[in-house]
């Protein structure tokens, strides 16, 4: 007998979106060049019941994918609030497409939606009683931009090369996730600031209470996350409601060292108010923002911000606000909650040629003018002067080039990185160890200026190199470089250290020793890489950018 269709309300705007993608696959042949998934999409399917319906996904080289499962309710209605349970369905949902992402600039805005709290989980079994680890990655783009559902994050050959369940999610993001409303709109909005961060509490939740369905461990969740998703994670690991949701983090360019304060984070809601024509002590300020269009919150979020030097816009990130996250992630010390959860926290060894490699001129700098350049790139606040002078007493056949790449990453980035691996390590009766890694290893493209960038990592944790959006290349050293990064990521997942047969033996850091991994052809350990400019940088205390 045919599934009983429900006799739900309409359906949402991502519904829609989904449906029409769903029928125009149904009606137009599949082009050679189009994504393995979208190729798989009509062939064999399978089912999987969660608590809210059941949901159908497909088969792919092996192993089940499930796209735009939906975890949370739609979040227009409750604009600025925790997420809310999803509302059941009958029948079966198709988790074929994935779902919208949050509304934000660049290039996902443009299918942005307030309904956009999916998750996508990839798995070799269902309800087969194998209990996989699971893998839960959360997306970059700081706490801004981005999806789970770029190319790169596709978890088939996690799940092929080591039989794990891999997940995705989407959450609210900028202003609707952490725009800070608390001391101007009372109770209701009290946990704002840091909806975006419970939106990944309650999709933890979901794969707690879903694993075993889709053959993984409940007791067994690993998260890890790039950049913004780093940083999540890094909060996560300071916030009540999240504890014992995941039990092992694996953090890539992304710390979260500070968090906001409530004093700062309302002067930004109060800036963003009057950017879009709303008086913040106007009694009726937040009815109209919880009306105002979708664009025009958006639009809010190219107010000035008044503490950042590299950008213009409105900070957005977790808040301090004594509830939802009562300290601060890991000032002045490794949050207690997380003391038994393994970790491992890494960044790219010239993580700022992703960004600043984008202008040509950084590539031919002279010696006259590159204080005035750095000055304006770097955010310790050390007279750019003493900064050159001690990197060409370091480095003395380094160009005015390679200076400025490798001074602003050690003194952006780099500098979290740090933080959190010394606070870890200092960590009073701590039981769980934490790992250092630096990739090296730099792309062979564009004549290898870019060299280990800011973000390159992805491909190679996921084994996606030759997936499209990937910077490695698809030669022999960059599958080689796969193997040993995705390796030690799998090796963690099941057994809560990263050490395999394919790279040296890695050791947990101290502060004795500071022991790095450095990902390269091969991989070594060593001691205190860069100490010396680590050393140069600790001369100005660190204050995470954007939470003054």
């Amino acid at each position: 007998m045919p599934d009983t269709p429900d006799p739900s309300p309409a359906p949402s705007r991502c519904d829609r979106q989904r449906r029409r993608l769903l029928q125009a696959a149904a009606v137009t042949p599949v082009l050679a060049f189009a994504a393995p998934w979208a190729q798989a999409a009509a062939g064999t399917t399978a089912v999987a019941a969660t608590r809210s319906g059941r949901v159908r996904g497909s088969l792919e080289h092996g192993v089940h994918a499930f796209r735009g499962i939906r975890y949370g309710a739609d979040t227009a209605p409750a604009r600025f609030q925790p997420p809310r349970a999803p509302q059941s369905w009958r029948g079966v949902a198709d988790a074929l497409a994935y779902g919208a992402p949050a509304p934000q600039r660049g290039k996902d805005g443009a299918e942005g939606s307030e309904d956009c709290l999916f998750l996508n989980v990839w798995t070799p079994g269902l309800r087969d009683g194998a209990k996989r680890p699971v893998l839960v990655y959360f997306h970059g783009g700081g706490y801004d931009t981005g999806s789970g559902s770029d190319p790169l994050y596709d978890g088939g050959n996690l799940c092929r090369r080591g039989d794990v369940v891999v997940v995705t999610v989407n959450h609210r993001l900028n202003a609707f996730g952490y725009l800070y409303l608390g001391l101007l709109g009372g109770g209701d909005y009290a946990a704002s600031g840091n909806a975006g961060q419970l939106d990944l509490v309650q999709a933890l939740r979901w794969v707690r209470d879903h694993a075993a369905e889709f053959g993984g461990d409940p007791g067994n969740i690993t998260v890890f996350g790039q950049s913004g998703g780093g940083a999540k994670i890094a909060t996560l690991m300071a916030m009540p409601a999240a504890r014992g949701l995941f039990h092992r983090a694996w953090t890539m360019s992304g710390q979260q060292v500070t968090a906001a304060g409530p004093r700062a984070a309302t002067q930004r809601a109060q800036r963003f108010l009057e950017t879009v024509g709303i008086d913040p002590a106007a009694a009726d300020a937040l009815a109209r923002l919880r009306a105002l269009p979708l664009a025009a919150v958006l639009e809010g979020t190219n107010a000035r911000d008044f503490s950042r030097v590299e950008d213009t816009r409105l900070y957005f990130g977790p808040v301090m606000d004594g509830d939802v996250l009562p300290r601060h992630p890991f000032w002045p010390d490794a949050p207690a909650q997380s003391a038994a959860i393994p970790m491992v926290v890494g960044n790219t060894r010239d993580e700022t040629r992703a960004f600043l490699g984008n202008d040509p001129k950084n590539f031919s700098l002279g010696w006259d003018e590159l204080p005035a350049r750095l000055e304006r790139a770097q955010f310790v606040d050390i007279r750019a002067d003493l900064v050159v002078a001690e990197y060409r007493r370091l480095y003395p056949q380094a160009t005015p080039s390679d200076v400025f790449f490798a001074a602003t990453t050690a003194g952006r980035s780099w500098r979290g990185a740090v933080e959190e691996l010394e606070a870890r390590a200092r960590q009073a009766g701590a039981v769980a160890p934490t790992w250092a890694y630096q990739l090296d290893w730099g792309s062979p493209l564009d004549g290898g200026r870019l060299r280990a960038f800011h973000t390159l990592d992805i491909p190679l944790v996921f084994d996606n190199v030759r997936q499209p959006g990937s910077r490695t290349g698809d030669g022999d050293d960059a599958q080689a470089m796969a193997d040993a990064m995705s390796g030690a990521l799998l090796a963690f997942a099941r057994h809560g250290d990263p050490n395999h047969a394919g790279i040296a033996r890695w050791e947990p850091y101290s502060m004795a020793r500071r022991q790095t991994l450095l990902f390269d052809l091969p991989a070594t350990l060593a001691d205190d890489p860069r100490g010396a400019e680590r050393r140069f940088w600790q001369q100005a205390p660190f204050v995470q950018r954007g939470t003054q």
